[in-house]
């Protein structure tokens, strides 16, 4: 009796060191992402372990602005970025210091994500549409940011110039909260996720969709030269997030009807990750579910179109494209 304890005691120790040891050799890396739903597959793949399944141990490391994600991938601070594409991610990527690796939330009619928003008093005094925008003063997070090449497009699409609105970089998406709420600008472009409790509390204003306006791709999963190097950190990462972007397609995106995801059986898992890790309620989840590809494919023309345009406004370097940053081993184009 005594002999089998003491294999049966040999044999957990083994299983344990054994289970400790694969452990040990999984692959570390962090990501650099924001609180919002358009990382919806990222929060599934670490919340289900997509992450862990694939031989990967991932640090999630937060963020208020997409552009401080692109210079913390470039310093090695993060291993990835997945955040939306910038002048400044553009800056760093035509330098060869970033390689765009996936495809991530797109703007898309009929799953709202980023909205315009007006301040009370421009709203009383009559800003009521997006195309109003033109001559107020429009708070972004950052000079060259998705939110300013949004508003860039409005701009082209409603003949104003952009030139005549003044435009006001604020830093962080609660900074340009507050500002709206302030009535220190006329408007800001934020996600709704943002600025739900804002204009629940009657702080401030809905004018419209960008998705509806004008679709575009606005994210991506990103990396530096050094963690390219990684070949199988690379793989192992995209097969998780495939995963992960599959089943949010199917599951919560299927659900959308008129802006919001239905809760059920099958999506209230999805959403309580995506809740979780967004800081929101499921009831407001479901109405700011971001659209993203099914294989999460990148619309390549519309990233060359990007950098055209902020090239054009001189925030980004010229003599490169689209070519010239995506790393075309791992990107499923569009």
């Amino acid at each position: 009796m005594k002999k089998f304890a003491r294999l049966a005691l040999a044999g957990l120790l083994v299983m344990v060191a054994s289970g400790t040891a694969r452990a040990d050799d999984a692959l570390k890396a962090k990501i650099g992402v924001l609180r919002l739903s358009s990382s919806a597959p990222v929060f599934i793949a670490q919340d289900k372990g997509y992450f862990r399944e694939a031989g990967l141990d991932i640090e999630l490391k937060f963020f208020d602005a997409a552009q401080p994600i692109a210079v913390a991938t470039t310093s090695g601070d993060v291993d990835f970025g997945i955040t939306a594409f910038t002048a400044g991610l553009y800056n760093l990527a035509g330098k060869g210091t970033l390689k765009v690796i996936g495809g991530m939330s797109r703007e898309k009619a009929g799953y709202p994500l980023i909205g315009y928003f007006a301040s009370n008093n421009a709203y009383a005094a009559g800003l009521k549409t997006p195309k109003d925008l033109a001559g107020k003063r429009i708070a972004v997070t950052q000079v060259g940011s998705s939110f300013h090449y949004s508003l860039g497009l409005l701009a082209d699409k409603y003949g104003f110039k952009l030139a005549d609105t003044k435009v006001m970089p604020l830093q962080s998406l609660s900074n340009a909260a507050a500002a709206l709420k302030g009535e220190t600008v006329d408007a800001a472009l934020l996600p709704i996720s943002t600025a739900r409790a804002l204009v629940d509390s009657g702080g401030a204003k809905f004018l419209g969709w960008v998705g509806d306006e004008t679709p575009w791709q606005l994210g991506a999963v990103f990396a530096s030269p050094k963690t390219l190097a990684n070949k199988a950190l690379v793989t192992k990462l995209l097969g998780a997030l495939a995963r992960a972007d599959r089943e949010y397609h199917d599951v919560i995106l299927a659900s959308v009807k008129d802006g919001k995801a239905e809760i059920n059986d099958k999506t209230k898992p999805l959403l309580e990750i995506i809740a979780k890790y967004t800081n929101l309620p499921v009831a407001q989840v479901v109405g700011n579910c971001a659209y993203i590809d099914p294989d999460g494919k990148l619309d390549v023309k519309n990233v060359d179109n990007q950098i055209a345009w902020l090239q054009a406004q001189g925030f980004v370097d010229k003599g490169f494209g689209a070519d010239a940053i995506i790393a075309k081993e791992y990107v499923k184009a569009d």
